[in-house]
């Protein structure tokens, strides 16, 4: 952590000063990357002491650190290979045999793990949406003979629908019904939702989106307030072997330096595109919670620090005027990831594994940091050209 100052910091300032090595006269401002896979020990390893790398590596300690801190965790977070482990490292604190609540339109590969834990593990996946809370909270009671589930997972906003859960009366209700709570915040990004303060029990990122922020890692993270959770979550990622490479994780705190900046960039351009594009005529539908008409406005409104930089565009003439749309743009990266510096777009039921409620014709717009000016002439250019 930083030297302690007279007020807590700011996360755009936590995202700068967070992780940095220690203030000692001729010390490097950044920390360095250490490339070991071994450490020279001899007889029995004191507790803490580097021994392994699959174990821990002083090079994640910065980030994890980094993180943690902006999440409000009382503890580092646990950097893991891909979002996906650590998705799969949190819902392993669900039982064999329990119960997993999770909304229906959510990533669609954490759809498919619990698919698989119902196959594999006997667990009870049920699958809600995420915005209906009264809902939400039916399904974690149980009832006419089902049990309570184990843990509640929220998307908010969720992918690829932008729907806006009330976190806080989520975790009020999950928890009076003994169930934990387990956030991905990989779309909004502590700079705009932090669950913990919410009373979130477990928060997961795609450290491959918004925080490393260039397209260029694939890693993930997970993190636990209580130090119980965060022993399993980090003894998962030992025994399953899924930890990251030094190097990655180096240059994901890099990316990190200047996550306040890129987010607030890509929050105005994706407003601003969400307003022109609601009122192009060969555009059916747009999600975006910023926009006031937008179902979830009112509640990211209270809840989050901004709307998120992810737009839903349905264009009038469905599935080819959408295919059409995306081979059309020439500055919008046709791509299925998000968060980059890039805008990047798709067609999310391209994917035989995408939630069959997801409309057919929903494309996916993440929005970087170019000019929005640019970014609209393109977008504006390819929807003329579908008249």
């Amino acid at each position: 952590m930083p030297e302690p100052t007279a007020h807590p910091l700011q996360p755009a300032t936590l995202v700068v000063a967070a992780g940095r090595p220690a203030r000692a006269q001729g010390a490097p401002v950044n920390p360095p990357v250490v490339l070991s896979s071994t450490y020279v020990s001899r007889g029995v390893p004191a507790p803490g002491e580097p021994l392994y790398a699959r174990m821990d590596t002083e090079t994640w300690h910065p980030f994890e650190e980094a993180l943690g801190a902006l999440e409000g965790c009382p503890h580092p977070a646990l950097v893991l290979g891909s979002g996906m482990a650590a998705i799969a490292a949190a819902l392993s604190l669900v039982p064999p045999g329990g119960g997993l609540v999770l909304p229906r339109h959510c990533y669609q590969v954490t759809l498919g793990y619990a698919r698989d834990l119902a196959e594999r593990s006997g667990v009870r996946v049920e699958l809600v949406d995420v915005d209906d809370t009264d809902a939400v909270l039916a399904a974690v009671r149980g009832g006419d003979g089902a049990p309570a589930a184990d843990l509640l997972w929220v998307e908010s906003p969720t992918n690829p629908m932008l729907e806006v859960a009330d976190l806080p009366a989520l975790v009020a209700g999950a928890h009076a019904a003994g169930a934990l709570v387990a956030v991905d915040n990989t779309f909004a990004t502590p700079l705009v939702q932090r669950p913990f303060a919410h009373g979130a029990d477990v928060v997961v990122h795609s450290v491959t989106k918004y925080l490393a922020g260039h397209s260029d890692v694939v890693l993930g993270a997970a993190m636990a307030a209580d130090p119980e959770l965060h022993a399993r979550l980090h003894a998962y990622r030992t025994l399953h072997g899924a930890v990251a490479g030094p190097f990655e994780v180096w240059l994901a705190l890099r990316g990190l330096r200047t996550l306040a900046l890129r987010v607030e960039r890509a929050q105005a351009s994706a407003l601003e595109l969400a307003r022109r594009l609601a009122a192009h005529p060969e555009v059916a539908q747009v999600r975006h919670p910023g926009l006031p008409e937008d179902p979830g406005h009112a509640r990211a409104a209270r809840l989050m620090d901004g709307f998120g930089s992810i737009i839903g565009l349905r264009p009038a003439g469905g599935v080819e005027a959408a295919d059409a749309l995306v081979a059309s743009l020439r500055l919008w990266v046709p791509a299925t990831s998000l968060g980059g510096v890039e805008s990047s777009l798709e067609r999310r039921r391209r994917f035989a594994t995408e939630s069959p409620t997801v409309p057919e014709d929903l494309l996916r717009l993440s929005v970087g940091i170019e000019d929005v000016e640019d970014l609209w002439r393109d977008l504006a250019d390819a929807l003329d050209a579908l008249v």
